[in-house]
């Protein structure tokens, strides 16, 4: 069983954004300690490298924090049918689809996000950090 975490769930755990910091930390333990494999998307690295980059104010304290991140999730390949499938669904955003669409190719039970709404028409269905911890 494994479990696409979204970009948002990540940038609350190594941003500490609050008040999202702790579900999002208790639903990735939940996760790691249930033996879930934890994908993240190879093009939510980069967005989450330039989003740490810009909080931290350093390219290198980014690129540390990537590191840790991979000794606790494994990045997901973007190949180019997830990008023909996102454009075939009735998703508004485009991002999301891919997203489900790398989801739906690993076989994920869920998309953990804060953003549960933007994933109402996905294939893979989302589930929050709160309602995950809570399952």
């Amino acid at each position: 069983m494994n479990l696409l975490i979204d970009t948002n769930v990540i940038m609350d755990i190594l941003g500490k954004r609050e008040p999202f910091f702790q579900d999002s930390y208790a639903a990735l333990q939940k996760a790691i300690k249930s033996e879930m494999e934890c994908l993240v998307s190879v093009s939510a690295a980069t967005d989450i490298f330039y989003m740490l980059r810009k909080l931290l104010h350093s390219a290198e304290q980014a690129k540390e924090q990537i590191e840790q991140l991979s000794q606790l999730v494994t990045f997901a390949d973007v190949q180019g049918m997830d990008v023909q499938t996102a454009l075939m669904r009735k998703m508004p955003d485009f991002e999301d689809a891919v997203v489900d669409a790398v989801a739906e190719r690993n076989g994920s039970s869920y998309i953990l996000t804060r953003n549960v709404k933007d994933f109402s028409e996905s294939i893979v269905p989302a589930i929050s950090p709160t309602d995950f911890i809570n399952s």
